[in-house]
């Protein structure tokens, strides 16, 4: 991780709850911090005065966020750079510059409309989710601080390569700051259906079967991050109400394209649900990251 750290503002009500996290990991990862603003691009054929004057316009409105977000990090320790990046979209803007500055994570906010201690999903993090090449962090709305001293780093696991590759980067994250890395598998209650079709014998034998299977993935994926404080866990419930609702843990990373691809896991789509729901920070990582 020797990219910076790029913090998305739009002088959304996300913003502070961006920039609080986005700190955090900076100065524990010892890097760069960046904090940037997307602001429309004049376009190669305009219509005249109107879209010129609309087009400066939001180059003002950028540079007020950017001032907002100077006082906000005021004291701050390290590198910071604030950056105006012209662009057709957010998060086309933010990918283009976490892939020309090699960035190590992109941080934003929840939507504009989340409510309190909940993170809502806006446009921006659900396009950014579809395509980043680094880790994606959405800081809940109304963080009240980062994460305290005493941490635990959890990892939303199935061995999977998303999955394989979230525990890759949570555990460096725990290996440098020294927090235990706590690794979660979730597997869906019984279905009620399934006993009329099989039998209730056979649905036990296989929630049984299947809860020894993710115990020894847990086990050997717990034994391949050394120098790391480890403990892991299978809950059974809901996979996203589950882990939306974690409280033992400070952060949260979990793979980008679902959540692995056994029967009862969950067949895909737990990241993008989870970012809705989730009352913690959530980091979403890349396959490969």
């Amino acid at each position: 991780m020797t990219g910076p750290v790029i913090v998305g503002v739009d002088g959304g009500t996300g913003a502070g709850d961006a920039l609080t996290l986005g700190r955090w990991f900076a100065e524990t990862l010892e890097a760069p911090l960046v904090v940037a603003v997307v602001h429309p691009a004049p376009a190669a054929l305009g219509s005249g005065r109107v879209d010129a004057e609309w087009v400066a316009d939001r180059h003002r409105a950028a540079r007020r966020v950017l001032d907002n977000a100077r006082e906000e990090l005021q004291g701050v320790r390290g590198e910071v750079d604030y950056r105006m990046v012209g662009s057709s979209s957010a998060a086309h803007g933010l990918h283009d510059l976490a892939e020309s500055t090699g960035a190590a994570m992109l941080v934003i906010g929840s939507g504009r409309h989340a409510t309190k201690e909940r993170l809502l999903a806006g446009s921006t993090a659900e396009r950014l989710l579809a395509g980043s090449a680094c880790p994606v962090a959405i800081a809940p709305a109304g963080l009240p601080a980062p994460p305290g001293e005493r941490r635990r780093i959890g990892v939303a696991y199935v061995d999977t390569p998303d999955g394989r590759a979230a525990l890759n980067v949570a555990a460096a994250m725990a290996r440098r700051t020294g927090d235990t890395l706590r690794l979660y598998t979730v597997v869906a209650e019984g279905d009620a259906t399934l006993p009329f079709l099989v039998g209730d014998d056979a649905e036990r034998a296989f929630l049984e079967t299947a809860r020894e299977t993710y115990e020894l993935s847990l086990h050997r994926a717990a034994e391949s991050v050394p120098g790391v404080q480890t403990e892991w866990q299978v809950i059974a419930g809901d996979v996203v109400g589950a882990l939306a609702d974690l409280t033992e843990v400070d952060v949260l990373y979990c793979g980008s394209r679902g959540y692995g691809p056994a029967r009862r896991v969950l067949l895909g789509g737990v990241s993008t649900r989870l970012v809705r729901r989730a009352g913690l920070p959530l980091v979403v990582v890349p396959r490969g990251g």
